[in-house]
């Protein structure tokens, strides 16, 4: 996997599981490799009050089962000073009772579900917005021309679920019904009913929760049944691996974000992410690379305060860390925590997938 810099010379290590392979490898890839650049530039600056950080991870090929596995192993080495950027709802909410016992944070976990926010978990620091804040935010202008014509097809899992009560929410405020719900399958995603649910009733969009196989062949189902609408998904497909995997299908796809725009170089955080992934000759920025950068920064950020707060990192002086953060600018957007509030950001945008297969904002 992955690492920042080799096990013999860290001395500050970070816990990873995620779905290196498997059917998010695409996105958790591109946002490893945003986290690693920031770590890589901070290394090499010396660390953290001399200590260099490595990131060991493990591959849980997006299986619940295989994620509780590889935290265990991590959070039994008393070495691993926090958990970061985990993928998935589900496997983060099986996670959470392995916190309390290793009593470890768990930084930036790459998931919007509302679980984690509320009530407020006291080893889980978000970064990210929520699922139910994109979802409202999609629906609102899906609607535009009549909630009612509008549809949401949703993976049967807690994340689908998640999702779902937020663009309902929208429905729930304006006294109306969507179009249809359709709930797919997560272990054998089957859109053939739901295309054809779409043809029948002409919505004027459709909002698609799941991950990024799963979209795609909800996409490819609702063009293989005649139908032009217009398709949007959520931030965990954010990624360029999603549009390569769409094609042909890509153009004009709706594609929530969470952070700012990969090429808002006004933006300071993103300008230092263009700089160095064009330093470390990357080939592209993508809105994944840009979620692991921010993750990377809240937890440098606080490894920071820890070191100079406490004279050691360890689980105990981090989370003290992280609980007195406030105002903290990592770059245009400001983190604030407290021992009652763990939300982090709130930022919410919309994208479309462009011809040239960009995210434009």
């Amino acid at each position: 996997m992955l690492s920042a810099v080799g096990a013999a010379s860290a001395q500050i290590v970070i816990g990873q599981t995620s779905g290196y392979t498997g059917s998010v490898a695409a996105s958790v890839n591109e946002i490893q490799l945003g986290a690693k650049l920031y770590i890589d530039a901070v290394n090499a600056e010396g660390g953290i009050a001399g200590q260099q950080i490595e990131l060991r991870s493990k591959d849980d090929k997006f299986q619940v089962p295989l994620a509780v596995e590889n935290a265990k192993a991590l959070i039994a080495d008393p070495k691993v000073v926090a958990l970061f950027l985990n993928r998935g709802t589900p496997h983060a909410q099986a996670l959470m009772p392995l916190l309390m016992e290793g009593k470890i944070p768990l930084v930036a976990p790459s998931t919007g579900a509302m679980a984690l926010h509320k009530p407020v978990h006291p080893y889980i620091f978000n970064v990210r917005a929520t699922y139910q804040r994109e979802a409202e935010h999609v629906i609102r202008h899906l609607g535009m021309g009549g909630l009612e014509r509008v549809g949401i097809m949703f993976v049967d899992d807690s994340f689908g679920e998640d999702a779902a009560q937020g663009a309902l929410k929208v429905f729930k405020e304006a006294a109306k019904a969507p179009a249809f719900t359709e709930k797919i399958s997560r272990t054998k995603p089957d859109y053939t009913a739901a295309a054809e649910r779409v043809k029948a009733t002409k919505p004027l969009g459709v909002l698609i929760v799941g991950s990024q196989d799963s979209v795609i062949a909800g996409i490819k189902a609702i063009r293989a049944a005649g139908s032009l609408t217009r398709v949007a998904t959520l931030s965990n497909n954010a990624a360029a691996g999603f549009v390569d995997k769409l094609g042909e299908f890509g153009p004009g796809t709706i594609v929530s974000q969470v952070f700012p725009g990969e090429r808002k170089l006004a933006a300071p955080m993103i300008a230092e992410l263009v700089r160095l992934a064009q330093a470390a000759k990357a080939k592209t920025v993508t809105p994944a690379m840009v979620e692991g950068f921010a993750g990377a920064k809240v937890l440098v950020a606080a490894l920071r305060k820890a070191a100079k707060d406490s004279k050691e990192v360890n689980r105990a002086s981090l989370k003290k860390a992280l609980e007195g953060m406030s105002h903290v600018d990592i770059g245009g957007l400001e983190i604030n925590y407290s021992p009652t509030d763990h939300t982090g950001l709130d930022y919410a945008d919309l994208s479309i997938i462009g011809d040239d297969g960009t995210f434009r904002r």
